[in-house]
């Protein structure tokens, strides 16, 4: 199976061609998105952190920056930073470029003499590589280049026995068609790791999904937190999840029931080719953030109370098996599958009205998040004091 796509420089092929306007840190977000708003073509990416950082905070947000411009729906990035932040864009454009031979260019706000010249450089470096990437036309790809991000947020009863195993029916499908699919949110594996775990293509990676639950909820013991704290969330106890068990039994169905063939580390891009697990924080908005700068080109995202939720890199689709949430919240919802939660459909004609809708996506199909140009970012922390 094929979808019209990108052919990257790197070897990735895109389903979108973004010229990505990157902050190295906060002070330099503001200048990134009037740039972005001046250049057809561009977007741009809040970084609210990216200086004074810890160093364990400082490897994340620079894993996420970099896998941001390589990931394959981004045609070439243009960077603005300060001048006094820990990496600043020199170095940063030094980074990207050992990843990925895409174009790449760099600007100081100090360096240039302030605001106004840094943006006047950025804008022209931005409307010459937008003028590059308009060059560029998709072609016809195998699927095997594509990478499916796998999301759930706003969780309720319905996502559990309805949008989540249509959705890890999709993947099931992706999977026996050479593609990929990624499953992200470890805390949301707790109580149902022993399960998930038996999917693992060998012992190594069966041991590797237990692992990486035990040590996030000892990362937090250590800091004399528990993940049952915010887990479930008040929407989930409202949407009838009771505990974090209910909750992970319901949400290991989105990835499927093919062997899990990798377990990678937050923001990093698999090895292998099928399904795959990241082990990455709860937070849906940060799970998104780590699958796109991990290589994902698109990301479906199922939520039973509803989320308007999108990315700048990767559309992302909405899922929902909750007929009034799809109803209520029509502007953000892509995807109804509540007539299984109905038994009008089966999981099995779910999967396959969704893939024809994914294709769609890939082939240039704009979701309801991409519509209204929403951006959302966020970079996890190792530690959140300093």
């Amino acid at each position: 199976m094929e979808f019209m796509g990108y052919q990257r420089s790197d070897g990735t092929v895109g389903i979108r061609n973004h010229v990505l306007i990157l902050p190295t840190c906060a002070c330099a977000s503001e200048s990134c998105r009037i740039v972005a708003s001046q250049v057809q073509g561009s977007v741009n990416v809040i970084n609210n952190s990216g200086c004074a950082e810890v160093k364990g905070n400082e490897d994340m947000t620079q894993k996420i920056l970099t896998g941001f411009a390589a990931n394959p729906n981004v045609y070439g990035t243009v960077i603005i930073g300060l001048g006094c932040e820990n990496v600043p864009h020199l170095k940063l454009k030094e980074k990207i470029e050992k990843i990925t031979n895409k174009p790449v260019i760099s600007f100081g706000i100090q360096d240039e003499g302030g605001t106004i010249n840094t943006i006047s450089k950025a804008v022209r470096a931005a409307r010459q590589m937008v003028a590059d990437a308009s060059l560029v036309k998709r072609t016809s790809c195998d699927l095997s280049a594509l990478m499916m991000g796998i999301e759930c947020g706003g969780s309720d009863a319905t996502s559990g026995f309805g949008a989540n195993p249509a959705v890890g029916n999709l993947s099931d499908r992706l999977v026996d068609l050479g593609a990929s699919s990624m499953m992200s949110e470890t805390i949301e594996f707790v109580g149902a790791e022993h399960i998930l775990a038996r999917r693992g293509a060998t012992k190594e990676i069966h041991d590797q999904i237990i692992k990486i639950c035990h040590d996030y909820e000892a990362h937090l013991a250590a800091a004399g937190q528990d993940c049952r704290y915010g887990q479930p969330t008040p929407g989930n106890k409202d949407g009838g999840l009771s505990t974090i068990e209910e909750k992970s039994l319901g949400c290991i169905y989105k990835g499927g029931t093919r062997p899990i063939v990798e377990v990678v580390m937050e923001g990093e891009r698999p090895t292998q080719k099928g399904a795959i697990v990241m082990d990455s924080p709860g937070y849906d908005i940060a799970s998104v953030t780590a699958m796109v700068a991990g290589g994902c080109q698109v990301v479906v995202f199922t939520t039973g109370r509803g989320t308007p939720t999108g990315n700048a890199i990767a559309p992302v689709l909405k899922v929902t098996a909750n007929r009034k949430t799809y109803q209520t919240m029509i502007d953000n919802m892509d995807i109804d599958v509540s007539a299984v939660t109905e038994g009008e459909t089966s999981i099995e004609e779910a999967g396959a009205a969704m893939l024809d809708e994914l294709l769609e996506v890939c082939n240039g199909k704009i979701t309801k998040a991409e519509a209204f140009g929403f951006s959302d970012v966020c970079i996890d922390r190792i530690c959140r004091f300093i």
